[in-house]
């Protein structure tokens, strides 16, 4: 689901990536069309009450044009799980050799909250996107699947990173790395369905984010960075 229209950051500054081709022009052109289309059916009806045949029909492409863009029916509302697992993986992986993975990954965090970026969610848009989430056991499912692939791919870009094993069991860190911000995003993401608005909830996510990587430092290296 497209919340927000602003890009996410790039794996690298100054880094130029080639012009797509057409035939990938076409094929995210196809994507987010079918994601545009769900999306509006999803919040007219509900996500357990359209079937993948009408997103295809509405879509104007055959339901395995659909799966082959989305493997599941969850993947139509839930579309920037991939994003997240490629930008906490960058994170690590293109970090500065002075750099550690936690610093690279508040620094990735913050940035988002800076740019209004959807993945941040912090944005007068999200209390409506959760409440279908949550309408939906199928979604809420899915939403914990994503979590636990963001984690697996956080501990194979940290070992990636460090296979000397010269800092912390890279499993370990990842998994505490992910449930703490787990508990900052779900704060945030409750006092934004209780009807704060995003403005006066950004500051106190900055807040919880710092201190959560503050106590991560401490808990993984014995310091704060």
């Amino acid at each position: 689901m497209m919340i927000e229209e602003n890009p996410g950051p790039g794996s690298g500054e100054g880094t130029a990536e080639p012009a797509p081709t057409l035939r990938e022009r076409k094929k995210r052109e196809t994507r987010q069309r079918i994601s545009d289309e769900a999306t509006m059916l999803f919040v007219a009806r509900g996500f357990d009450q359209v079937t993948v045949a009408e997103i295809a029909k509405a879509a104007q492409v055959s339901t395995m044009t659909v799966f082959n863009h989305f493997p599941r029916k969850e993947d139509l509302y839930l579309d920037r799980i991939p994003e997240v697992v490629e930008l906490v993986t960058a994170a690590v992986r293109d970090r500065a050799a002075d750099e550690s993975p936690l610093a690279a990954l508040r620094a990735l965090l913050l940035g988002l909250l800076d740019q209004g970026h959807p993945l941040a969610a912090v944005s007068d848009g999200y209390p409506h996107f959760w409440r279908i989430v949550l309408d939906s056991p199928a979604l809420r499912a899915r939403a914990r699947e994503g979590v636990e692939e963001v984690e697996l791919a956080l501990g194979d870009a940290m070992y990636a990173s460090d296979p000397a094993g010269d800092r912390p069991d890279p499993r370990f860190a990842a998994a505490l790395t992910v449930a703490a911000y787990r508990a900052v995003y779900v704060a945030t993401a409750g006092r934004l369905l209780a009807g704060d608005r995003a403005a006066d909830v950004a500051d106190d996510h900055r807040s919880r984010v710092n201190e959560a990587f503050d106590a991560l430092e401490r808990a993984l290296y014995g310091t704060t960075a």
